[in-house]
């Protein structure tokens, strides 16, 4: 149960009241329970189909937590991240992630992401890579505006990386990952509501839009698509970049 809303482009609309900057990673074990409701009250508003329960389980496995608040100090904005090991390689794989409509544009989740996995990355001596799997095309389109090099992709593939993906999402989902496809069908899936699934005309004009919907033709189900990018400064494109510190 992961995915994303976030919405990379610079916005210009106006809100209808002010969104503060404010974000913080926490670790999961400090989160109060009023934390708790306002998380998963901002998750079932985009997406369908999750329980309370479905949601604290794949909690508790969490690690981390990056929020965000709005001006009051609500939580508008939301990342779960955990980390395990891999043939000697950390990996970071998000869980449940949700930016709230209007906070979109906004690059606070972005910066705190990046920032935090950066560090954990230089204390290490091996190589560190980012897991994900996305049913919405807004999660996947975070890896070519920050990133390099990753899988899958529209225009290369990478036999290493592709590889290393197999080896992780079958450690992690087991039989629920489809090695011919990518896809990982979960049992208890949670599509975005269909208002914020629809890629409009974006697909006819942005190739990497264009390959996550055939990739995952299944995405309005719920279906993911998992992907693997690494994560070091020498991967990270000019917007990428930007977010350090």
């Amino acid at each position: 149960m992961t995915d994303s809303i976030l919405d990379l482009r610079a916005s210009s609309s106006p809100r209808s009241e002010p969104i503060a900057e404010a974000g913080a990673v926490v670790l999961r074990r400090d989160l109060s329970a009023r934390d708790r409701d306002e998380m998963f009250a901002l998750f079932a508003a985009y997406f369908s189909g999750t329980a309370r329960a479905v949601f604290e389980r794949d909690l508790e496995e969490k690690e981390w937590v990056i929020v965000l608040r709005d001006a009051r100090g609500a939580i508008d904005g939301f990342s779960t991240l955990m980390r395990f090991e891999h043939d000697g390689r950390d990996i970071f794989f998000s869980g449940d992630t949700i930016v709230a409509e209007e906070r979109r544009g906004t690059p606070e989740l972005s910066r705190l992401w990046v920032n935090h996995v950066r560090a954990a990355a230089q204390r290490t001596d091996g190589e560190v890579y980012w897991f994900l799997i996305s049913s919405g095309y807004r999660t996947y389109r975070f890896l070519p505006v920050f990133f390099r090099e990753f899988h899958p992709r529209f225009d290369h593939r990478s036999s290493e990386l592709a590889s290393l993906l197999d080896g992780v999402a079958v450690r992690r989902f087991g039989d629920a990952y489809d090695r011919a496809t990518g896809i990982v069908r979960l049992a208890t899936p949670s599509p975005l509501r269909a208002a914020f699934a629809d890629a409009g005309e974006r697909a006819a004009h942005d190739p990497h839009v264009r390959f996550f919907l055939e990739a995952n033709p299944g995405h309005a189900r719920g279906d993911e698509l998992a992907c693997i990018v690494r994560v070091a400064e020498d991967n990270l494109t000019p917007a990428g970049a930007r977010m350090l510190r």
